[in-house]
């Protein structure tokens, strides 16, 4: 009988064999995180609870298995990434509870720091942390790597903030830090490690030296080695494991929930940029700066003012500026009401006003001002990490020393810039905290890898030479694991050795890891970035996407769909045919299948890449013939297609369920699940033709409306009655009628479309088909572009916005036609003008991905303001990946992408149900059981005269 896997052993610690993965595309998938370190993890485990981590860390350590958890994978350093069994807490692990009216709230490490926020922010209240990765971060990399950020610097972090936590340690015993008994619990179940943390303690009490230097580094930022400086602060044993646990990076325990005390939420802010001569004069200012209130004080130097002043929307006080030596402070002040800004502002204006500028400083409070100045500092990254030569990896890099050396250490970090040839390098961070960050960008193996060791031994030498922390807020992980002996001293290096060997005897868990014996584990494993399709090619693996896809809980992330892409790259060039088919196998239904093509991920990621752009492109490689002349041919005759389609809606509504339902199911199985889409119950009659009359000649039009052809196939949800709802249509053309407004619906409107049916399947031909007849029918329409276009279908709007973006008239001097969504317009001209009504109570109001995009859920909400007193946009609200008809093809990804959002809405007590967009309204349908409608039916119903 052969001998048990190690897959096998750690399958027996979980309910269900099918948390435990080998497949390869699942390893290559999982084993990138946001660092530049690359290592294949053995097994995956998805973990169900606390208790199941418990079971598989004693498994680890009866083994000698490595062990290491991931939740958000953002961290920078390597500390994320195993070749043992990588155990994910981000999946189940999201609950949120908040305590004593925000003063506190517990997490699980799956939740981000977005979403705890937004759940805190009702409160008036916020976590402390706040890293610049807080949209996909989680709590559980939080607690790890004691994060920080731009405005909280020391006192404001996890460790200052963190009351208590539930830690599971690697033999399996679970700690609550936080209960009454905490002590005598540890000291009972864990009798060697509560003596050994008192040892410690008193060992370094007793140590002058050791209380020296860390009381010196921990005046700092500081994330380099254990936070030792917890011996310092706490006393008794329940309290010193949890804040040595904190910083700790996964090695020493896992944190299955955290209590954090919260701080208030300062949503009034004034920002303005400081440009000086050069990087002295900037760091001459910054005590008088921070003395004055400045809650955040951002350090960029004269290659990042280079670098911004080259994009296109280049804030106006940089735009013009001749760039030589200078550098630049962005500072905000931040404040809970406008009173308290004022004085603010007013005190730091005069500080500002005092300091020997190269430009006058204005403090704005004005939104835009400040989004622009703030996109200056946050695209840094993003605009350094995009343009990076294919095939190059981005590697970040941070460090801090003590403010009056700040200037002095940048210049001479510039200088090692140029030493080693490491070109266009910026340098940019937390000023008032003397933390910095910079960024290389070079392939990291054979002479750049030989560069990048002895650049990084003189930047050791030119940190540390600073008294400074060769870690502020990134971690050590593995990339200066070789370096904390050198920063701390033997004394306090053993401490760490004999504190990780106390948590963590058997060394199971996180190896590598801030201990390491291997003095070049940080020139290891590096990743290679083979070249992938220009679509995503510049992705930096940051996960910022993950949060926002509706497919991160049933398939693939975008960065997951990306990473796989180039695992499949270095297979074929590696010669290992094997894995490259297993991996191109798997990702027809994990990577392209399962996506949504929504745009989401381009929302949240720093470098704009939209991965539907990869998909699309995939998709056009897997038509067959017939498909592709099925879909052409549909273009060409559109109206009769969308007729057909409601004909078929309309019949399979009337005849017994099983009717319909058995011959589909069989033709599915026959084509494939990716073909023919599965008819459900819950899906409407067919829709009625869109054609209208043309108005009268003395009617002077607004705008050519163009009713989405979705709500031609698909019928109105039905009215609260239980008869057949207006549709969205109707609804808008009353609402205009109410206003007085006129507006002109295309002759030729029941053959148009907005071309997404072709475009987010990869059928270019049909696409062309549609597109060319669309700007024909629409140039006319609008006379020539001097009307806009009113579209009623979120998607549909975006879908023309693209279509008109390939229109080639405007090249030729002919107007650009505008394109504006149905809720945009009724919000800014139709809402004004209509007479007082009655509200519902409560309305569930869905933002669609499309909405989002377009920038209009401001207008959506306005809306849904006046159709409902309350209008609840659920915390955890996300694209419901119905997609068109991507949730008809494969309903399990719209049941896995709205499942928490639809518990959420269950939940509510709303009393109607809207969104902006006939599919999305059928997926909210199918997900929660209410009958979703577009806002402007719910709002005709409330306006119409009989109903006020």
């Amino acid at each position: 009988m052969p001998a048990p896997t190690i897959a096998d052993r750690f399958t027996a610690e979980v309910a269900d064999p099918a948390q435990v993965s080998t497949r390869p595309i699942d390893l290559h998938a999982n084993a990138h995180d946001a660092s530049h370190f690359l290592l294949v993890p053995e097994a995956l485990v998805i973990a169900k609870d606390a208790a199941e981590v418990g079971r598989l860390l004693r498994a680890g350590s009866r083994t000698g298995t490595p062990v290491t958890l991931r939740s958000g994978g953002t961290s920078l350093s390597g500390q994320g990434v195993t070749d043992g069994v990588l155990v994910d807490v981000r999946r189940n692990f999201r609950r949120i509870e908040v305590l004593d009216d925000g003063g506190r709230v517990r997490v699980q490490p799956g939740a981000t720091v977005r979403q705890v926020n937004a759940r805190l922010a009702r409160h008036g209240r916020k976590l402390g942390p706040d890293p610049a990765s807080e949209s996909a971060c989680t709590i559980g990399g939080v607690v790890a790597n004691n994060s920080s950020g731009m405005a909280c610097g020391i006192t404001g972090n996890t460790y200052r903030t963190l009351e208590s936590m539930t830690v599971v340690l690697p033999s399996g015993t679970v700690v609550d830090t936080g209960a009454p008994d905490a002590d005598e619990r540890l000291a009972h179940d864990e009798p060697a490690l509560t003596a050994g943390l008192l040892r410690l303690r008193d060992r370094i009490r007793g140590n002058p030296e050791s209380v020296r230097i860390l009381q010196h580094q921990f005046s700092m930022k500081n994330t380099m080695g254990y936070g030792l400086n917890a011996f310092l602060d706490h006393d008794t044993p329940a309290e010193l494991l949890a804040h040595l646990v904190i910083g700790s990076e996964g090695t020493l325990g896992f944190v299955a929930e955290a209590v954090f005390r919260t701080l208030p939420l300062l949503e009034k802010a004034a920002t303005g940029l400081l440009i000086f001569d050069d990087l002295l004069a900037a760091n001459e200012a910054l005590p008088g700066i921070v003395a004055s209130g400045a809650s955040a004080v951002e350090l960029m130097d004269a290659q990042s003012l280079r670098v911004g002043k080259a994009e296109a929307d280049a804030h106006p006080l940089i735009r013009d500026l001749a760039v030589d030596k200078q550098a630049a402070l962005l500072v905000e002040y931040q404040a809970a009401t406008a009173e308290e800004l004022s004085a603010a502002q007013a005190t730091g204006q005069r500080t500002l006003d005092a300091l020997r500028t190269s430009t006058p400083t204005v403090l704005s409070t004005d939104a835009a001002t400040r989004a622009s100045l703030w996109h200056l500092r946050k695209g840094l990254y993003a605009t350094v990490a995009g343009a990076r030569p294919s095939g190059t990896t981005a590697l970040l890099e941070d460090v801090v020393v003590p403010v009056e050396s700040l200037a002095r250490t940048c210049e001479r970090l510039i200088g090692l810039f140029g030493r080693y040839d490491y070109d266009n390098n910026v340098i940019f961070g937390h000023a008032k905290d003397g933390n910095i960050h910079f960024m290389l960008t070079d392939l990291f193996e054979g002479p750049g890898l030989d560069r990048y060791a002895a650049f990084t031994d003189d930047m050791v030498d030119l940190i540390l030479g600073e008294g400074g922390s060769l870690k502020a807020e990134h971690g050590t992980g593995r990339v200066m694991a070789p370096y904390v002996r050198r920063q701390y001293g033997d004394e306090l290096y053993a401490v760490m050795r004999e504190l990780k060997t106390l948590c963590d005897p058997s060394g199971m868990l996180n190896p590598g890891v801030i201990i390491t014996d291997d003095p070049a584990v940080h020139l290891k494993d590096i990743k290679r970035t083979p070249t992938i399709e220009v679509e995503a090619d510049r992705c930096v693996e940051c996960g910022y996407c993950e949060p926002v896809c509706p497919s991160r809980d049933l398939t693939l992330t975008p960065r997951q769909r990306i990473v796989v892409k180039r695992a499949i790259a270095s297979a074929t060039a590696d010669g290992d045919h094997a894995l490259a088919a297993s991996l191109e196998q798997d990702y027809e239904y994990q990577g392209v299948q399962t996506c949504a093509v929504d745009g989401m991920c381009q929302t949240a990621c720093p470098v704009l890449i939209n991965t539907g752009d990869l998909v699309r492109r995939l998709r056009k490689t897997e038509h067959s013939g017939v498909e592709k002349k099925v879909w052409k041919t549909a273009a060409q005759h559109w109206g009769a297609t969308t007729r057909i389609a409601s004909t078929a809606l309309t019949v399979a509504e009337k005849v017994p369920s099983p009717v319909v339902t058995i011959p589909n199911r069989l033709g599915r199985a026959v084509v494939g699940d990716d073909v023919l889409p599965l008819w459900s119950g819950e899906l409407p009659a067919g829709g009625a033709r869109r054609s209208r009359p043309t108005p009268p000649p003395n009617a002077a039009p607004e705008a050519v409306y163009v009713p989405a052809c979705v709500n031609a196939m698909f019928g109105p949800a039905d009215a609260a009655d239980g008869a057949t709802g207006p549709g969205v249509q109707r609804s808008f053309e009353q609402l205009c009628e109410q206003a007085g407004v006129t507006v002109l619906i295309p002759s030729d409107i029941d053959s148009l479309c907005c071309g997404t049916p072709w475009s987010s399947k990869g059928l270019p031909d049909g696409a062309a088909i549609m597109r060319d007849r669309v700007l024909a029918s629409l140039r006319e329409a609008t006379r020539d572009g001097e009307l806009p276009i009113v579209c009623d279908a979120s998607s549909c709007t975006e879908g023309l916005l693209h279509t008109i973006d390939a229109d080639p008239a405007p090249a030729t001097g002919a107007r650009r036609m505008r394109v504006i969504d149905v809720v945009d317009f009724v919000a800014t001209r139709i809402l004004p003008a209509l007479p007082e009504h009655d509200r519902v109570e409560k309305l569930a109001l869905h933002p669609t991905c499309s909405s989002t995009r377009l920038g209009i859920n401001p207008q959506l909400i306005a809306v849904a303001n006046a159709v409902a007193e309350t209008v609840v946009v659920p915390d955890d609200w996300g694209c419901c990946a119905f997609a068109g008809d991507r949730g008809m093809l494969h309903p399990e990804l719209t049941a896995s992408a709205t499942a928490t959002q639809a518990a959420e809405v269950r939940a509510s007590g709303a009393t109607a149900h809207a969104s902006c967009n006939r599919t999305c309204e059928l997926g909210m349908t199918r997900a929660t059981g209410a009958e979703y409608q577009h806002v402007l039916e719910l709002l005709a119903d409330a306006t119409r005269p009989q109903a006020r």
